[in-house]
């Protein structure tokens, strides 16, 4: 019943920027580089493709969106599948953007590699495509102006750094295992937080003398660099994927890693995925003793169990600057203004000692 009103409040959410995003001006017919448009983006329409509207975090950058909206008087219409695993969803969903030929189209893809196609279908059409939340490597030339993104490798090592300090004492006593929690193997952003958590924690443990044996996840583990033989290594990391990303799959994977007697730590590595843990842990009542684990991003029960000591802490990154600055970005290419490639957001970590503080409580969405 919980997760039904959550999807009504989102999808409300997003219906009423959709309802506002066409009540402006109509658009202009001009694109990427016009001026023909007044410079606060009064005349210009954009298209906003999420990645879902499963978690708050997307209600929170929506809100960044309604924000820049009021600021620059732009309309925007958001569209996005049901789950982040939906990815020829997404994909249908972004040809439809493309096809409406709005002055910009805001984009945070599942897949990176599903998009091309779509992508170049944009830059055809003189389209201009911002990007945020996660980045399409290998997008063709041209047909993304601008990355608003967190630095998604910097954002998991910060997750790794503290994990390892809070556990080192138990290493060198016997073979222990760390897990973690990845929604997906298949977004850029989560699989570059995932991959900097793991290589974190991976050296500290190695400048410490011991070794790790990263298992798992076929992708993730390919692309770890000197691995060693499960074998042979005094912690085994052990990364998680479900097949498709809901909160009672990655609770699944949690089970498995959490009842393993070994297990010292665990990581999800996103609010699907540490709202996971923290729905094993419901079943289990190891986290905080046995067991420490630590989040990424925030939402409701997320911020509970940093609070009362369940979860160690979590690495809040800011959808709502992100996404005000994709709209922010986008009016300023139609403006003919120059944009920066890569625009990071700040990413931090917050514990039950400064989540209150007003550097971080205006990114913890519920």
């Amino acid at each position: 019943m919980k997760k039904r009103i959550v999807a009504v409040l989102l999808s409300g959410c997003m219906v009423a920027g959709l309802l506002a995003g066409c009540g402006g001006s109509s658009k202009s017919t001009e694109k990427a580089g016009s001026t023909a448009a007044s410079s606060d983006g009064g005349s210009y329409h954009f298209e906003v493709v999420v990645k879902s509207f499963q978690s708050t975090y997307w209600q929170a950058a929506i809100q960044g969106m309604e924000q820049a909206k009021e600021e620059l008087g732009i309309t925007y219409n958001p569209t996005g599948p049901n789950a982040e695993s939906d990815i020829a969803d997404q994909v249908n969903m972004l040809n439809s953007a493309i096809n409406a030929e709005p002055d910009g189209i805001a984009l945070a893809a599942c897949d990176a590699s599903a998009v091309l196609d779509s992508l170049q279908t944009a830059l055809d059409k003189k389209i201009p495509v911002v990007c945020f939340d996660a980045t399409v490597p290998d997008a063709p030339e041209g047909s993304v102006y601008s990355n608003v993104v967190t630095d998604n490798g910097a954002a998991g090592a910060i997750a790794g750094d503290k994990l390892y300090e809070a556990v080192k004492d138990k290493l060198g006593k016997g073979k222990v295992r760390v897990g973690e929690i990845n929604q997906d193997a298949t977004s850029a952003n989560i699989t570059e937080r995932g991959m900097g958590f793991i290589n974190k924690f991976k050296e500290l443990a190695e400048a410490d003398g011991h070794k790790v044996a990263v298992i798992g996840n076929d992708f993730y583990v390919g692309k770890v660099e000197k691995n060693a033989a499960e074998a042979d290594a005094d912690i085994v990391l052990e990364v998680a994927v479900p097949s498709q990303t809901t909160v009672d799959l990655c609770t699944t994977e949690a089970l498995n890693i959490m009842n393993k007697d070994d297990t010292i730590a665990i990581f999800g590595s996103n609010q699907v995925a540490a709202e996971g843990v923290i729905a094993a842990n419901a079943n289990l009542n190891v986290l905080g003793d046995k067991i420490v684990a630590a989040g990424f991003d925030a939402g409701t029960a997320q911020k509970a169990a940093v609070k009362d000591g369940t979860l160690l802490g979590s690495v809040t990154q800011s959808p709502l600057m992100m996404g005000k600055g994709a709209i922010e970005t986008l009016t300023k290419i139609c403006n003919g203004e120059k944009v920066e490639m890569e625009q990071p957001t700040d990413a931090a970590w917050y514990d039950a000692d400064n989540m209150e503080d007003k550097e971080i409580a205006p990114n913890l969405y519920d």
